[in-house]
């Protein structure tokens, strides 16, 4: 064997094994971004989960408030209202904007309450207030699983050099859930 076809084979074979690295580098890279997004998109659907069961247990709430407090309309219709802009939100950020609305509507509906003593004996009300409670918990865990799997998303499709390869396939930022504004500042009581 001349010099020559060594030189030539040694090349071939180096090139074949980096080729043979990049492409499992770049499978590897991929897979796990494919692997981070479907973990978004589970721990988003837990979010919902929690959010739907909120949903649902709200009319009956309002309707349990309404037999009590007949003149607190603006604040049963503002729940309402917001519960209606849950039902319609499409996006993940137009679905986070929605609930924390709710949220807000929801924790002055409860300082309403507040002034209803006969209404806070109600078997009915109590028990729904404490499905509501668990069902707040509920979604305060998960909404606090779904922004841990966004920031290892995030953290991933932003670190070099896998953030070129998640500009090549179309990988983006996702939303993290954030509390309002709103929601930092202690609510007020008022008799």
């Amino acid at each position: 064997m001349t010099q020559g076809k060594k030189v030539l084979l040694i090349t071939l074979g180096v090139v074949l094994v980096v080729g043979f690295m990049l492409f499992s580098f770049v499978q590897g890279t991929y897979n796990a971004f494919v692997t981070m997004d479907e973990a978004v998109k589970a721990s988003w659907s837990q979010v919902e989960n929690q959010l739907q069961r909120r949903y649902d247990l709200i009319p009956n709430l309002v309707e349990t408030v309404k037999g009590y407090a007949k003149h607190e309309k603006d604040t049963l219709t503002e729940v309402t209202n917001a519960r209606a802009k849950v039902g319609g939100a499409g996006t993940i950020d137009d679905k986070i904007k929605a609930n924390n609305e709710l949220s807000g509507a929801l924790s002055r509906l409860l300082l309403v309450v507040e002034r209803y003593p006969d209404l806070k004996a109600n078997q009915n009300f109590i028990r729904l207030q404490d499905e509501l409670a668990g069902t707040e918990n509920r979604i305060a865990v998960e909404r606090k699983r779904y922004n841990e799997t966004v920031q290892v998303y995030n953290v991933k499709i932003r670190s070099f050099p896998a953030n070129i390869l998640a500009g090549m396939f179309g990988f983006k930022s996702a939303a993290f859930f954030e509390a309002p504004a709103a929601a930092k500042a202690a609510p007020q009581v008022k008799f």
